[in-house]
């Protein structure tokens, strides 16, 4: 019968220990892993849901949505405390301009008259965001935050796309572009509220 000596005893400690420390990949869609978790605002967020965005034939992005718990339905949802996070991870390359158009739209047809009213300048804002990208490659990571105090927060790759947009009824009606009632792709919805992708 073979002995394990002490040395191999510790390095199997060291490498389960660095295995449960490291991060879990909750789920994987279309090769991209998305982490059981993030943290944002200090505030641990789980992953709610996840898909993938088609448009026609082509496969856009993956999406991830992080809450602070799990909500079922879209009301839920919009109407969660506390921080919050989306995630998309580009399976293609599609133009800065054609994503913003893209993302327009969806807030148009999911948003009434009095809502964008009261949101035409943040969804301008919103806007120009994409504007200043020419490209958003495969492999890109855009992230949009709910960060309390602070307002809508998007980054690309990590780095920051504009300023902070600060009312949380503006991210809401970004949610609602997958969300809403005339969703940007209606099998992402229910993806996104933790059913099957």
């Amino acid at each position: 019968m073979r002995t394990i000596s002490p040395l191999h005893r510790l390095l199997g400690g060291l490498l389960c220990a660095v295995a449960l420390a490291a991060p879990v990949a909750a789920v994987e869609v279309e090769g991209v892993k998305l982490d059981d978790s993030v943290k944002v605002a200090g505030k641990e967020l789980k992953l709610n849901g996840a898909g993938v965005r088609v448009r026609a034939v082509f496969k856009v992005y993956v999406m991830g949505l992080y809450l602070g718990d799990k909500k079922k339905t879209p009301a839920d949802v919009l109407a969660a405390e506390g921080p919050r996070r989306f995630t998309l991870v580009m399976l293609r390359d599609v133009s800065g301009a054609d994503l913003g158009e893209a993302f327009m739209a969806g807030l148009n047809k999911n948003s009434d008259k009095a809502e964008k009213s009261k949101l035409v300048n943040q969804m301008a804002k919103f806007g120009e965001f994409f504007s200043t990208v020419e490209m958003i490659k495969k492999g890109d990571v855009l992230t949009s935050d709910w960060v309390p105090g602070s307002g809508t927060v998007m980054t690309l790759n990590g780095k920051a796309m504009g300023e902070a947009l600060p009312d949380i009824a503006f991210y809401n009606a970004i949610l609602k572009i997958w969300l809403g009632e005339k969703p940007a792709d209606s099998d992402l919805k229910p993806a996104l509220l933790g059913g099957k992708a």
